[in-house]
């Protein structure tokens, strides 16, 4: 779900209130973490930006280690070349962590996040939220 929320163009998902508040506390986590590495400075910056995104990857999925040839094996088809899998949407995360959301809050200190309770569900009842990255694109456009 934290990787889901990340990489959202809309800066939010719609879950159950349980979920949305068990997932705030990880996202907090890593929006720091890219907060922290924006904010470094002196001549062990690039390997500090490592150990961080290292760290943050660490709540993400990280990927496959497979190759197309090796899946296609168990299909019958006789392929000898490894191709790399596309990069999984774990990475992409960790990316747009780093490139984007560790520069939109180098200056906040916290509370990235925004839970709005939307009523309870038709169906099962369960209760609904929408967890949102505060200061999003849509919002900032709506203020202007």
């Amino acid at each position: 779900m934290a990787t889901s929320l990340i990489i959202s163009e809309k800066g939010y998902i719609v879950t159950t209130v349980p979920k949305a508040k068990e997932l705030r506390p990880f996202v907090e986590k890593v929006i720091t973490l890219a907060r922290r590495a924006k904010n470094l400075s002196g001549d062990q910056a690039k390997a500090q930006e490592v150990h961080l995104r290292r760290q943050a990857a660490r709540f993400f999925h990280a990927g496959n280690s497979t190759f197309k040839a090796e899946q296609s094996r168990f299909r019958g088809a006789k392929g000898t070349t490894k191709e790399p899998i596309e990069r999984t949407a774990g990475v992409k995360a960790v990316q747009m962590l780093f490139d984007e959301l560790g520069t939109r809050y180098k200056d906040r200190n916290g509370g990235y996040t925004r839970i709005i309770k939307l009523g309870r569900r038709q169906g099962d009842n369960a209760e609904m939220a929408v967890i949102e990255l505060v200061d999003n694109p849509r919002e900032l456009a709506a203020k202007k």
